[in-house]
């Protein structure tokens, strides 16, 4: 089936060799000083077709031959250029376009009516990212809105996408790859993630079908690239929970830039709204800088600097839980002793150097080193009291506690460190011509892990030390381990992106790679081609069709080979998968005003899957590739103009995903033999909605209005001491919705007599956020208690839900200047 790409790529070549009248007209799009503009979008107005400008400001656009062409260019931070061009009377072969500086109004870039053939990433605005109402204040939030991506925590920044888990999605700032910490257990833990969303100028993102060049991962893939500042330029933002700062800005003759942030995050404020209480006390912060210098006009460096530290400590008091149902209505209080202390600390440096000889010809060197320092240490207490309460209306005591069902104490102890170091070196190249992208590059990782794992957990209920057997005493949980990992991985690929615009002036785009992987740690060797293909017919409704298909595969890293007891697995190997997604755009006007409608089909199949379990954000794995399981669904996104001026829009997302473990089997309360075949994933989400809502008083456009909603379905979950990963029950609905109310206090319009130094602000706003508007409680996971036998002899166990935040109030002050 490879060499099936490799054919198709040349049966369309011979096939699309006819003539054509249509022309393609390329070059760089510069600043004033000569400096390329990357992101900047350069349309054809006559059909509504555009492109945006590489990183190196190379752009092709095709026009009609031998006719007038309105060309329009916009770019953040440049005022907008438009003219016309004519291939019979002017040179379309390096026509470079002069963009202006804008200092006085810069203003919103809308591509909603836009169509993007070259690529199935989808685009979007960094602006959004400041006003969206969330208690992450992380990127990913937004992320979190797109269709085929769900999360059901807003403690958390991990996301998973189309039924794939955390650990599937890549994640890319200047084509470095991010890594994440691989201790976390929980959202209160993780903190700040690495993207600064003040630092952002473009966010591209895929949920599947994405190209060669992007790495091995089996769901997604997120392109982040940082501001190359063109003006002294800055901002702070204050709030309850943290506070960032960041300046960027450019030397006088042009060559040097820098662009870097701070940033302070406390989550004390909402960690206060859980159900377990006591002395929450997180500190994260990190800082990250981004610098450019211009060593000729063909050469220039950059260099990426991060560090960070995340700190969570805690000492929990006690807890109070109800739930249950209408027939059995039961309450949980615990009363704890001990605490908890993680530490997590980044580094993270990156050295670019980046070549272009020619108009056509770019390579890219990249130097990079990567560590992870994560400690994990706990030893608490708790004893419980589990009671059934009266559900009689009406009853005097109704709602009181009328019998005690369980008692016990457990006790949870850890002490897990663990240090990940990458060094990495990288090479990447490109050649565009009139129609053809051609792409390649390679890298090499020395990857070194060090593990100490120590962690027990001890229950006794009523004397008796669980499990019970009556011959010994046995803890509950345990997993011990040191392990130590030194490997080298070696990757490379080679892609090509063919464009063929016809007669009628219909479009057709074909991108066809390989890409090859090398692991010696367990000596595996794999490739994987990826093909992708988009056709734009020349009809009066803008419409774009597209199909994706690609091998997939991932290697392990390291969590995928450990077991629950600590131990790995040497024989572990990658997780496969192949992707079909069949997708649209449909571009039309509602109200007068832009919109596009994304709809994609997609289906996944899976093989050498490794099983795992989720417990909040903790994926626990069972190290063996003994799985096989598909996954597939269709996606929907519309956003526009539901506003006149602003964009929203709304997504949804219909999907199954299901696994059937090799050879499985069990023998149920009948003793009988069951084989559970497919089972849902513990990602089967059925249904996600998603929406993303502005408004703005019409009178007044200073006030505006920002809403975010979720919904998830059902997601499945288990018994963490069962060996079996069928899933047996499913948790409550996903519901969340945060509402933001923001009154512009200075914009760039806006100039001031009697305070002058203000005008020196370029804006500034306060917001007021309310989280958990519904004040719902959402469940994350569940605390397992268990008894002893009861009068029928038989234990019991019991899934208390773990609530998420409750509703709270953020008040923020932003400035930029």
């Amino acid at each position: 089936m490879k060499f099936l790409y490799i054919f198709i790529l040349f049966a369309f070549t011979a096939f699309f060799s006819n003539a054509q009248n249509v022309v393609t007209l390329s070059g760089k799009v510069l600043d004033s000083d000569g400096n390329t503009v990357e992101s900047a979008h350069v349309r054809n107005m006559s059909n509504n077709t555009g492109v945006i400008s590489e990183r190196e400001g190379i752009y092709f656009l095709k026009i009609p031959s031998n006719k007038n062409a309105l060309i329009q260019v916009s770019c953040i931070g440049y005022k907008a250029k438009s003219f016309t061009v004519n291939s019979s009377k002017d040179s379309i072969w390096n026509y470079n376009i002069i963009l202006e500086f804008d200092v006085s109004d810069i203003g919103e870039v809308f591509v909603i009516g836009e169509l993007s053939p070259e690529s199935n990433m989808m685009k979007i605005e960094a602006k959004h990212i400041e006003l969206n109402p969330d208690i992450s204040g992380n990127l990913e939030s937004l992320i979190k809105t797109l269709p085929g991506v769900s999360s059901n925590s807003e403690l958390s920044s991990q996301y998973s996408v189309r039924g794939g888990n955390f650990d599937e999605n890549l994640v890319y700032v200047n084509d470095i790859e991010i890594y994440r910490p691989l201790l976390i257990r929980s959202g209160q833990q993780e903190g700040l993630s690495f993207l600064n969303s003040d630092m952002v100028s473009s966010i591209a993102f895929s949920s599947g079908g994405f190209e060669s060049r992007f790495g091995d991962k089996m769901s997604s893939v997120l392109d982040i690239r940082y501001n190359k500042p063109i003006e002294f330029s800055g901002g702070i933002s204050l709030s309850l929970l943290g506070g960032t700062a960041q300046l960027e800005d450019i030397s006088k003759n042009g060559k040097f830039t820098y662009n870097s942030g701070f940033r302070y995050k406390t989550s004390q404020y909402v960690l206060n709204s859980l159900e377990t209480k006591g002395d929450y006390n997180p500190n994260f912060y990190d800082f990250q800088t981004y610098l450019t210098y211009k060593v000729s006009k063909s050469i220039d460096i950059d260099l990426l600097g991060y560090y960070s530290s995340n700190s969570y400590q805690f000492t929990p008091t006690n807890r109070e839980t109800s739930f249950g149902t209408i027939d059995e209505a039961l309450n949980l209080t615990i009363y704890y002793d001990g605490n908890e202390i993680d530490r997590f600390e980044t580094y993270l440096g990156a050295f670019t150097t980046n070549f272009n000889p020619n108009e056509n010809l770019t390579f890219k060197l990249i130097f990079s080193g990567y560590q992870s320092t994560e400690e994990e240490t706990y030893d608490i207490k708790g004893q419980y009291y589990l009671n059934e309460l009266d559900n009689t209306i009406g009853s005097d005591t109704y709602g009181d506690s009328i019998m005690n069902i369980g008692v016990g104490t457990f006790l949870n102890h850890a002490r897990n460190y663990l240090t990940a170091t990458v060094y990495s070196v990288s090479f990447k190249g490109g050649y565009y011509s009139r129609n053809n992208k051609l792409r390649w590059g390679a890298q090499y990782n020395y990857e070194q892990i060090d593990d100490y794992v120590n962690q027990w957990e001890m229950i006794d209920s009523a004397g008796f030390s669980l499990p019970y057997n009556g011959e010994s005493i046995d803890l509950n949980e345990s997993a011990r381990a040191i392990n130590k990992i030194q490997s080298n991985r070696i990757t490379a690929y080679i892609q090509n992106t063919y464009n063929k615009t016809f007669i009628n002036n219909s479009e057709f785009n074909v991108n066809l790679g390989l890409r090859a992987n090398y692991w010696d740690f367990n000596d595996e060797f794999i490739i994987t081609p990826r093909l992708s293909m988009s056709y734009q017919p020349a009809w009066k409704k803008k419409m774009l069709f597209r199909l994706a298909s690609g091998f997939y595969y991932q290697p392990p890293f390291y969590k995928e080979m450990r077991n629950p007891e600590g131990s790995l697995n040497q024989d572990i190997k990658s997780q496969k998968s192949i992707h079909f997604v069949l997708g649209s755009d449909y571009i039309f006007q509602a109200w007068n005003r832009p919109f596009k409608l994304t709809t994609e089909l997609y289906y996944k199949y899976f093989k050498d899957l490794i099983p795992y379990k989720v417990d909040n954000v903790q994926l626990e794995y069972s190290a063996q590739n003994m799985a096989k399981g598909y996954a597939y669904g269709i996606d929907f996104k519309i956003n526009g103009e539901f506003v006149q001026g602003i964009e929203s829009w709304a997504s949804l997302s219909l999907m199954q995903t299901k696994e059937d473990i090799d050879g499985d089997s069990y023998y149920n309360s009948d003793k009988e033999l069951v084989e559970p075949g497919y089972y849902p994933r513990p990602t089967d989400q059925l249904l996600n909605f998603s929406l993303y809502f502005q408004d703005y008083l019409p009178m007044n456009p200073s006030y505006r209005m920002t809403l975010s909603l979720h919904y998830g379905s059902r997601l499945p979950f288990s018994s963490p001491v069962e060996d079996r990963y069928d899933q047996v029950f499913r948790m409550k609905p996903y519901k969340r919705v945060d509402l933001g109310f923001t009154k512009v206090l200075i914009s760039k319009e806006k100039t001031f007599e009697n305070a002058k130094w203000l005008n020196s602000f370029e804006e500034m706003w306060l917001s007021l956020e309310i989280f958990n508007l519904l004040d719902i409680n959402n469940t994350i996971s569940y605390m397992w208690i268990k008894t002893v036998n009861n009068q029928a002899g038989n234990a019991s166990q019991y899934a208390v839900p773990n609530y998420l935040t409750s509703r709270r109030i953020n008040v923020k002050f932003t400035m930029k200047f």
